[in-house]
């Protein structure tokens, strides 16, 4: 019954808003994939047949990928993003080839990767005479001045000739290293595994300056550096850097950044460095459509967590009953052996009050448990009293002794003396904690008689 009454309104809901969903789709996605379908065919790559046994024989390329935001990092979900990611992407579209990433963490670290063979690509180098040895590099496809970045509040570094005498720390084989240390012997070069070290460098006033591209300067902190001008007659272009030995490989780049859309390429560069293009308006349909999505996605959810729900209340409710079952018959079978005991026997908690007893017990004080139950024997009339103030007196500094007791004794109740054989002893609960006193006694008189 709980399941029915809050899965039927959902349903209903499904039902119309996937009913909604279907007329939006109907009306907007074939216009939309047939505009798609288009835009694809336009800036699809014609392969001759030794590039494309080239792709089939080689389904991955494996790009050795160093983290630079805004051309390439990790997003929050640890996946490749930046303006390279996407245009790999895209050529992956137009070209069929598969791009797979493999991170490096320093500029050498990539080289020696390529250089190894162990990755076929990089799209983040540089081109300078070292790497032009081992790498090809494809058209390129944009760029970057190079920039001085120093300490925020020292004077702006402008050309290579003022760090005379001073310490210059750049990543390791960085791409204008060569060119310092033979144009300009003068300058202290400092070599380090990253951008990110070296500009911790220039921070601490360990060394003067750093170079980076200008697009990397855009996220500098705030108020710890500063930009300086740019490295004259130095322009850091994009390429996609392929390993020597592909020339496939870098044909088949090279045709698809000519096949490129200009337009495309310039908003992907608009997204990533100078804020998104401005989207066009959506039409009525394309808005409907994303609402019924999110429409039919949360109240699907809503209908899987309210099943999963009453699934698990259903569990629950069915052990309770089980587990109350089984105490009720753990207590009638406990009354039962009880009553079924000759001589009486008694429970009481730590106060002294009546817990539970046997029908011997009230035989023996000619009365009901329930006139007995939750009270102290000095509370009712059963014994006389100097009896019920001794016997609770003995329960309530047995409890402080936790000390069990088995004696003969004589015992005055209503009817005359008696002599009986008494025992109690201190029970616990589960957890170690006293819980009471359990107890009885024999009539020996009686039994004596009766033999």
């Amino acid at each position: 019954m709980l399941f029915t009454s809050v899965f039927k309104p959902v349903a209903r809901w499904l039902f119309l808003f996937a009913a909604l969903g279907i007329v939006g789709w109907g009306g907007a996605s074939p216009a939309l994939i047939q505009e798609r379908g288009k835009s694809v065919a336009r800036s699809m790559v014609v392969l001759d047949d030794e590039e494309l046994q080239w792709v089939a024989s080689h389904p991955r390329v494996v790009v050795s990928a160093l983290e630079y935001p805004l051309y390439q990092f990790k997003d929050e979900y640890g996946q490749w993003t930046g303006l390279n990611s996407d245009l790999l992407k895209r050529i992956g579209d137009m070209t069929g080839l598969q791009f797979v990433y493999e991170e490096s963490f320093s500029v050498d670290q990539m080289l020696a990767r390529l250089e190894s063979g162990s990755a076929d690509l990089s799209t983040t180098l540089s081109m300078n005479d070292e790497r032009r040895a081992f790498l090809d590099f494809s058209h390129a496809f944009g760029g970057a001045g190079w920039v001085f970045v120093g300490q925020a509040g020292a004077p702006l570094v402008q050309t290579l000739e003022e760090l005379a005498k001073r310490v210059l720390v750049l990543p390791t084989r960085h791409a204008l290293e060569a060119m310092i240390r033979r144009d300009y012997p003068s300058i202290e070069l400092l070599s380090v595994k990253t951008y990110a070290e070296a500009r911790a460098w220039v921070e601490s006033g360990e060394a003067y300056a750093t170079i980076e591209s200008e697009i990397g300067t855009q996220l500098l902190p705030a108020g710890r550096l500063q930009v300086g001008a740019a490295v004259p007659d130095k322009w850091d272009a994009d390429y996609l850097a392929v390993r020597k030995g592909q020339p496939q490989l870098l044909s088949i780049l090279n045709k698809a950044l000519e096949a490129f859309p200009e337009k495309e390429l310039r908003t992907l560069r608009l997204k990533w460095f100078g804020g998104t293009a401005t989207p066009q308006a959506r039409g009525f349909w394309q808005r409907m459509d994303s609402w019924v999505c999110w429409g039919v996605f949360v109240l699907s959810l809503f209908g899987l967590l309210s099943l999963l729900w009453n699934r698990r209340l259903a569990v629950v409710v069915r052990q309770r009953i089980e587990a109350q079952r089984g105490l009720r018959d753990q207590l009638a079978f406990q009354h039962a052996l009880m009553d079924a005991m000759p001589d009486p026997m008694f429970v009481r908690d730590l106060q002294g009050r009546l817990i539970m007893c046997n029908k011997s017990y009230e035989d023996a004080l000619s009365t009901r448990f329930d006139r007995m139950q939750g009270r102290q024997l000095i509370e009712v009339d059963v014994m006389p009293r100097q009896t019920a103030q001794l016997l609770h007196a003995e329960f309530m500094a047995q409890l402080d002794t936790r000390r069990t007791r088995f004696f003969e004794r004589q015992l005055l109740f209503k009817d005359g003396l008696r002599d009986i054989y008494q025992w109690t002893v201190p029970f616990y609960a589960a957890d170690g904690e006293l819980r009471g006193l359990l107890g009885g006694w024999a009539d020996i008189g009686r039994r004596t008689r009766q033999t």
